[in-house]
């Protein structure tokens, strides 16, 4: 604390005085003295906040850049895009649970349901909750069988057998007859020809 001393001692100050200034000096001091690491602590805390709003400044100086009117356009456009996506989505699992239902209908009934199915005209047809065709079907198979019979399946017609019946059962015909019957009208034909060869003497 020569230092001090001599500026007392300069500025006019009594040795006693100078001595009682400079203790009371020694004593105060570490109360306004900043510890060293306290003191790196805070440089590093200023140099970050400097960097900090330096990088804030260039921010603001990129957002004066941008073209608000642009952006909100561009959010518009995908917005619509999105939504149109998402119809398109929706419309064509419509379209592919309506063509399930029609081709399940569809089955054992036509050679070719792919076929038979884009000939239908799907706007009048109408499904249940269980994906089953309710109404606009019947009516349009109606109109295809009549104009384009060869794209179904013939219906399975059960067999005629002519020329005998079951034992017991009734003749269904006017032209058939039964087995016995036919082997009388063979003998009667026969012997009427040659009587000795007559099967019945």
């Amino acid at each position: 604390m020569e230092w001090l001393k001599e500026l007392l001692k300069n500025a006019g100050i009594a040795d006693d005085q100078i001595e009682t200034i400079v203790t009371n000096a020694v004593k105060e001091a570490p109360k306004h003295v900043v510890p060293k690491a306290k003191y790196n602590e805070l440089s590093t805390t200023k140099s970050s906040l400097e960097t900090q709003l330096s990088e804030r400044d260039t921010q603001l100086e990129e957002l004066k850049k941008v073209d608000i009117d642009g952006l909100q356009a561009k959010i518009t456009e995908l917005q619509q895009t999105n939504e149109t996506a998402k119809q398109e989505h929706e419309q064509q699992m419509k379209d592919e649970r309506l063509n399930t239902a029609l081709k399940l209908a569809l089955h054992s009934k036509v050679h070719d349901t792919d076929l038979v199915t884009g000939l239908i005209d799907k706007a009048t047809i109408e499904l249940s909750e269980d994906g089953k065709v309710t109404k606009g079907l019947d009516e349009q198979l109606k109109s295809l069988q009549e104009s384009k019979s060869f794209l179904f399946v013939p219906e399975k017609q059960q067999p005629t057998f002519r020329g005998w019946n079951p034992a017991g059962g009734a003749d269904s015909g006017t032209d058939t007859s039964d087995v016995g019957s036919n082997f009388a009208k063979i003998a009667n034909e026969k012997g009427s020809n040659d009587t000795k060869n007559n099967p019945w003497d």
